[in-house]
């Protein structure tokens, strides 16, 4: 089981340092969220809450998720790097591709780009990229250099709904589920089985991550995720910023996580 942590409640300059502390304990790889911008008032249900309030008011600080996580790959040297999840549709293709492949190679090819819509994969895998499509046209071009991760960083969509699970099915190679607990996560796992079956699908990768909704992780929380067929969770161990590097270090020492050796 991967162990992930989200990088949320943090000020900016917290991110770096709590993303390397995370690293130094063994978890597997840290998340950040987006918000390209905030209404004045939310007044939409927020769905990834119990009470459909949105853990967040409108003046929180938000950055690029990619330009955040270069910063984040500067100051760490093995933990992946995940967005959950980064919004396709407000973004051209092409700097989108750009900005990701230039996370992938300046962190070693550490990125899981974790999306709500879209696709990516012509411009990192072609010699000579071209697509045609309703909303966006071009080619053929070149596009250099191609990321580390080959044929390209994992694509994980997100989304609880039916259309978006059909989507991740087809196109993704994984899920990023938000706010479930083993039995809830278990329920969209199997939904996704059938789908990946009916999509022909069936014996492709395709991992399945879902965030912690209960708090702190506990042991008997991962024998039942496992059971579901969730190949990572990650976890939200504190509730104030400043609590975040005592949060993780009680996380770590209650499932046990051992860090990772250097190499040499």
């Amino acid at each position: 089981m991967k162990i992930g942590v989200a990088l949320f409640r943090l000020r900016p300059e917290r991110v770096a340092a709590v993303a390397r502390h995370a690293e130094g304990l063994g978890f597997e790889s840290v998340w950040v969220p987006e918000h390209l911008v905030l209404p004045t008032h939310i007044t939409s249900r927020y769905p990834y809450a119990p009470d459909g309030v949105a853990p967040f008011s409108p003046d929180a600080p938000h950055l690029d998720p990619l330009v955040l996580l270069t910063h984040v790959a500067a100051a760490t040297a093995r933990i992946r790097l995940g967005t959950s999840v980064y919004l396709l549709p407000l973004r051209h293709p092409l700097v989108t591709a750009r900005l990701a492949m230039s996370l992938d190679v300046l962190s070693g090819g550490r990125l899981t780009l974790g999306v709500g819509v879209g696709w990516l994969r012509t411009l990192w895998t072609e010699t000579e990229p071209e697509f045609h499509g309703r909303f966006f046209s071009f080619g053929p071009l070149r596009f250099e250099p191609k990321p580390v991760q080959q044929p390209h960083p994992p694509i994980v969509f997100g989304g609880e709904t039916e259309a978006a699970l059909r989507r991740a099915a087809a196109l993704g190679d994984g899920w990023y589920g938000v706010g479930h607990t083993p039995e809830s996560a278990a329920v969209q796992a199997t939904k996704l089985r059938a789908l990946l079956a009916a999509a022909g699908r069936g014996a492709a990768p395709f991992e399945l991550t879902v965030s912690h909704a209960g708090g702190v992780l506990e042991p008997d929380d991962i024998l039942r995720y496992v059971s579901a067929g969730i190949a990572r969770v990650v976890v939200l161990p504190w509730q104030r910023g400043r609590e975040a590097e005592e949060a993780l270090a009680r996380q770590a020492a209650a499932l046990a996580l051992r860090p990772e050796r250097s190499a040499g």
